[in-house]
């Protein structure tokens, strides 16, 4: 099925990071939470600005609302109850030992289930938070709760794939079914969904299966039923039955949205949205909002298309079970309805029929005699327009939720650091060594290790001011942190040693600009702001420079010497994309070496990692695994990307023995440096993560990470001359604007060896094979040393070529003449 690509508009919520969000019953209130610590109230359909509350109590991974009260989980533990309508903390529910994971609201509001770290699942009253019931039938961590719509039975998700149903009717919990074999094992910090979605109709509840299928199981005898097949090819990362069960939305890792139809189990469209991770129909509109691990919330409108939108009006639908003769709806013994109504009504009654009886005429009635929602919208003409969005005359902004064409951004990083991960985070990595810092509730600590213990020692300072940026280099730390309050952004430099009294120095940025990208060189600090400004100062504090950049937002810096490196988000490509462009300059003579020329990314790629390479070339490593120097990047106009290495054609990952990824460190010695990820893990893990070394092999058209097709000898030698080439380039352009001495030309020298070396060799295959010929003359015109051309004379001898030992003689005649 072809996919449809909706242009709305986002709204940034969050930092990058797991990011969750919830409707209120009424629909009138959306409640967002991620990993900078604060909670996003929106208020639907308006174009105010969200309220931002600050009183999250660490990095809040769920949310669940009712219409008075929304409740967070952070993975301090921490369980805090907010008020609707004042939007402050009022209590802290429960506290967890270990990291929380999920949790789920009751139908009646009453109670909230915690999923944790730990073994036990606690059930907390919300009035009475001293009323706790404790579930302890599993015996490994959870991932995942869910309450049935009757709010009598918990499902419970382990991260051993087995899920807990447990029975709350009584005083004490019983366990009823422990259902094994439905969905996979998956890691308690993994973005894979295995959580259980009950039907609204209470007969059956939906979880993924390990075949990215999602599998209906029955309530009474625990079966198998129906499946949702077919609609991913990743893992799937949320789903959700819409409000009357009439359809099923799911998001994977496949960068697609789907919206199923329950009866037929069938696709009725899909959407391309990527890094979806968390998704909630609106209660009462046809709209789907959802989040993504990049933090930003997006709403669908017209979620489900116009020739089936008007089943999300009718009662409640059957879920879809084999052989099912049953009524619609099923739902007994329910406490407090999740949606308020004027009373409580009975299936197919009016109120469920006009939607909540709530400012809805009798002119939208609609007569379903057979119940199974195959009646067609009233097309009388007699409907009123109520039901419709006003009309925006005139080029006011648009409205929450309203499609609109919006480009798609390169988000903003800091080279070497990493997300939080727990408490802990890197916020550095690098040949020197790693900063990394340490989440103690009331502040931080910091604390900067370094490989080489003879030369530096390692230190650790308490952290009140939060920094989130560092870098760190042979003369010393820096690091910044953002306005908070009245405090404006700050960066802070620590050199190793100094002669002076005063070590260290801190200043302020204006009010109002925040701190997007750090750099640090052996003569200059490189910050980039909010407001556009590339901001230089010198080692110890002298503000240097300051202009505006052409290309904004930024995206990120690097700096190395007297150069700077900056990356900011250019035009919008063919793809509604941003070009990534970047800019060099010499910040010391004020010259500007390269002027927003484009980053070279593959289709849909981005930039992982960017820094200077030991020998004062930038590089970057992009999200397909590639690593790119810039060659010729001191010459304005001449700097071209070129791919130093691909990791997903290193030998170590030939027949796929291995299933692994690289986090880029640096580039010096001329080889790739990185910290090796196994296990599907993203960032580097703690403590002390080990270094791993490659070297260059450059992706030519020849090479193959098949284990059954060996590399020839000429494939081997034909990437050796390319590479070399590229790193006598790379010296060349270094000589040419730089004072070298004996030793760099020693090594220039030995490059250009090794180049005719190669080219000898390629010589004598070709003179050994049976088609030799112009090939073999083409090489000669390829060395870099007249001298070698003798040599070349004697291969084609020594393999009785004396044709082809003439034509080089007659090659090196011309060359003599020329010079």
């Amino acid at each position: 099925m072809a996919t449809t690509q909706q242009r709305i508009v986002p709204r940034y919520a969050h930092t990058a990071g797991r990011t969750s969000l919830a409707y209120s019953w009424d629909g009138k209130y959306l409640i967002t939470v991620g990993s900078n610590e604060v909670i996003r109230k929106f208020t639907v359909a308006s174009e105010d600005e969200p309220v931002t509350i600050d009183d999250a109590l660490g990095r809040n991974v769920a949310v669940a609302a009712s219409n008075e009260n929304f409740i967070t989980c952070s993975e301090s533990g921490t369980i805090s109850l907010f008020s609707m309508a004042t939007d402050t903390l009022e209590r802290l529910l429960v506290r967890c030992t270990l990291s929380s994971r999920d949790i789920a609201l009751s139908p009646d509001g009453d109670w909230v289930a915690v999923a944790s770290d730990e073994t036990i699942v606690k059930v907390v009253n919300v009035e009475d938070n001293h009323k706790i019931l404790n579930l302890r039938s599993q015996p490994q961590s959870v991932k995942h709760v869910a309450f049935h719509p009757t709010g009598n039975y918990l499902a419970v998700s382990c991260v051993d794939g087995v899920i807990y149903i447990y029975s709350l009717s009584t005083e004490e919990p019983e366990l009823v079914k422990k259902v094994d074999g439905i969905v996979k094992a998956v890691d308690a910090e993994s973005e894979v969904c295995s959580k259980v979605a009950w039907h609204p109709d209470g007969r059956a509840f939906a979880a993924q299966t390990p075949t990215r299928d999602i599998i209906v199981v029955d309530r009474t005898k625990w079966e198998t039923h129906k499946a949702f097949a077919s609609g991913h090819a990743g893992d799937i990362t949320d789903f959700a039955w819409s409000p009357n069960g009439a359809f099923l939305a799911s998001a994977g890792t496949d960068g697609k949205l789907v919206i199923w139809e329950t009866e037929e189990q069938t696709i009725i469209v899909k959407y391309d949205y990527r890094h979806i991770v968390s998704l909630a129909w609106h209660p009462k509109h046809n709209a789907i909002s959802f989040t993504t691990s990049r933090g930003e919330l997006y709403t669908l409108p017209n979620a489900v298309p116009d020739d089936r939108a008007f089943r999300l009006k009718l009662t409640t639908r059957a879920a879809p079970l084999l052989n099912d003769s049953g009524p619609s709806t099923v739902l007994e013994n329910r406490g407090k309805p999740p949606l308020p109504r004027q009373r409580a009504g009975s299936v197919d009654s009016l109120d469920d029929i006009l939607g909540g009886g709530i400012d809805d005429g009798l002119d939208d009635f609609i007569i379903d005699d057979d119940g199974a929602g195959y009646l067609e919208p009233n097309k009388s003409g007699k409907r009123g327009n109520e039901h419709l969005d006003p009309i925006v005359h005139g080029p006011k902004r648009p409205a929450y939720g309203m499609t609109m064409w919006s480009p798609e951004i390169h988000e903003p990083f800091q080279p070497g650091s990493t997300p939080w991960k727990g408490k802990r985070r890197y916020l550095c990595l690098n040949l020197i060594g790693f900063v990394w810092t340490v989440d103690q509730d009331t502040h931080h600590t910091v604390t900067v290790e370094f490989y080489d213990r003879d030369s530096y020692r390692d230190f650790h300072l308490p952290d009140p001011y939060l920094y989130d940026k560092a870098c760190l280099n042979e003369s010393g730390t820096l690091f910044s942190c953002q306005p908070k309050d009245e405090n404006p952004a700050m960066i802070f430099y620590r050199p190793h040693e100094t002669w002076a009294t005063r070590v260290d120095w801190r200043t302020s940025l204006p009010k109002g600009e925040e701190i997007v990208s750090i750099a640090l060189s052996e003569s200059y600090i490189v910050v980039c702001t909010s407001k556009g400004y590339v901001r230089v100062f010198t080692l110890f504090g002298v503000p240097f420079r300051v202009y505006r950049q052409k290309h904004t937002p930024f995206v990120a810096c690097a700096s190395w010497r007297d150069y700077i490196f900056v990356m900011g988000n250019g035009a919008v490509g063919a793809d509604g994309k941003t070009q990534l462009t970047y800019s060099i300059e010499n910040v010391k003579r004020d010259e500007t070496l390269q002027c927003s020329d484009v980053v070279a990314l593959p289709p849909d790629g981005e930039a992982k990692n960017v820094f200077f390479s030991s020998n004062g070339d930038p590089v970057i490593y992009d999200s397909e695994g590639v690593l790119l120097v810039l060659v010729h990047w001191r010459q304005p106009g001449q700097a071209k990307w070129v791919p130093l290495l691909d990791t997903k054609t290193l030998d170590r990952l030939a027949g796929g023995r291995k299933e692994e990824t690289y986090w880029p460190v640096a580039v010096a010695q001329n080889k790739f440096h990185c910290i090796i990820l196994k296990g599907g893990e993203k960032y580097p893990y703690f403590p002390r993560p080990l270094l791993s070394e490659f070297d260059f092999k450059v992706p030519l058209s020849t090479n193959s990470t098949d284990s059954t097709t060996p590399t020839s000898k000429t494939d081997t030698l034909e990437e050796t001359y390319v590479r070399e080439s590229i790193l006598l380039a790379l010296q060349e352009d270094f000589a040419a604007h730089t004072t070298t001495g004996a030793q760099d030309r020693m090594e220039m020298s030995k490059c250009v060896n090794a180049i005719d070396k190669t080219l000898l060799q390629l010589l004598g295959l070709e003179c050994q094979s049976e088609d030799y010929g112009p090939k073999a003359l083409e090489i000669c015109g390829l060395f870099r040393q007249r001298r070698t051309l003798e040599l070349a004379i004697k291969v084609a001898v020594r393999f009785n070529q004396g044709v082809l030992a003439e034509k080089i003689g007659e090659l090196r005649d011309r060359m003599e003449v020329e010079e």
